[in-house]
């Protein structure tokens, strides 16, 4: 690993990177060339990526070394590590190719047409289900836009893994964030029938302790964690259970099958609670919302691709029914 590998953003600028890479024996193209080489850390996987033989890798950066005067790199027979010298180059073309694409944004988004490069994290039982349909049709409309969508259960730092933005349910990660929500999604406690029709419905919360709770483990969250809030009062509850899982639609099925209480966000609840297969428990008291956000790293101007990425979302996913008219909520 380099020193500078939160210096090195190379997703962030990989848009800039392909264009300036076309124009050998311009500045810029050396900068992106290393930028690439320091990425990969190996000759061969620099080649593919550029469609080049090995020798023709090598000798570009002979080129480049013979040019600066200095040694770049250090060579072994697997892999490349930076000298010194490589290391402030790199942090240097790293920052310079990043303000290049940041004003490439900037002029951009005063145009009515997207393009450019759009990466897009988001979690994986959503990202496959509901988001990348939605970028499909996003894809159709703007034919400019290049696409890509990574899912992953835990937050990824954006500005570091050079995301334009994120898809989550919850609270801001980071403050170095912006956010806009998308969805209003509160959180309730439910059961199946046939478990309630077994094992009682609880009436307050000290029930819950004789009660089956299936776990949701969540990144971080801390195990078995239930925090209710009633007339502004929030109480702590540690329940217990016998199934668990960080899979959000495992668990579900789970609560589906009978095998006790869960407490998941409405999105997800909606349509069981109005065919009846599952009945919020404790309506009285509330739970952590889980608001869908799209993240972005901040700035002053939003590329017009993010901007009319995240209008797109919220006029899709904004309008989703919720629960409020099923429990008569405020």
């Amino acid at each position: 690993m380099y020193a500078t590998t939160k210096i090195l953003k190379y997703n962030e600028i990989h848009t800039t990177i392909n264009f300036y890479l076309i124009m050998k024996n311009d500045a810029s193209g050396e900068l992106a060339f290393f930028v690439l080489l320091a990425k990969h850390a190996n000759l061969s996987a620099t080649a593919r990526e550029l469609d080049l033989t090995p020798p023709a890798v090598t000798k570009r950066l002979a080129t480049l070394e013979r040019r600066l005067g200095v040694r770049l790199v250090n060579r072994t027979t697997r892999r490349l590590s930076l000298t010194s010298e490589g290391e402030i180059y790199l942090a240097h073309a790293s920052r310079i190719l990043a303000e290049i694409n940041e004003m490439e944004d900037l002029v951009s988004s005063s145009s009515a047409t997207p393009r450019g490069l759009l990466r897009v994290n988001a979690p994986l039982g959503f990202g496959r289900t509901t988001l990348a349909p939605l970028m499909s049709e996003y894809a159709k409309r703007n034919p400019e836009v290049e696409v890509q969508l990574e899912l992953t259960d835990r937050p990824v730092d954006l500005v570091e893994q050079g995301f334009d933005l994120a898809v989550r349910f919850g609270e801001l990660p980071d403050t170095r964030l912006s956010a806009r929500r998308i969805l209003p999604n509160r959180r309730f406690l439910c059961a199946s029938p046939a478990y309630l029709q077994q094992h009682g419905v609880p009436q307050t919360l000290s029930d819950l302790s004789s009660h089956r709770c299936i776990i949701h483990r969540q990144n971080d969250d801390a195990y078995g964690i239930w925090r209710f809030t009633r007339n502004r009062k929030t109480e702590v509850v540690k329940v217990h259970g016998a199934l668990s899982s960080n899979d959000g639609d495992i668990v579900l099925g789970w609560a589906l099958d009978g095998h006790g209480l869960l407490i998941r966000s409405e999105w997800n609840l909606v349509k069981y609670l109005e065919s009846g297969r599952l009945q919020v428990v404790l309506p009285a008291y509330k739970l952590p919302e889980a608001d869908l956000f799209a993240f972005y790293p901040s700035r002053r101007n939003l590329s017009a691709r993010v901007r009319t990425f995240i209008d797109f979302l919220v006029a899709e996913i904004g309008q989703a029914p919720t629960i409020k008219h099923l429990l008569k909520l405020s």
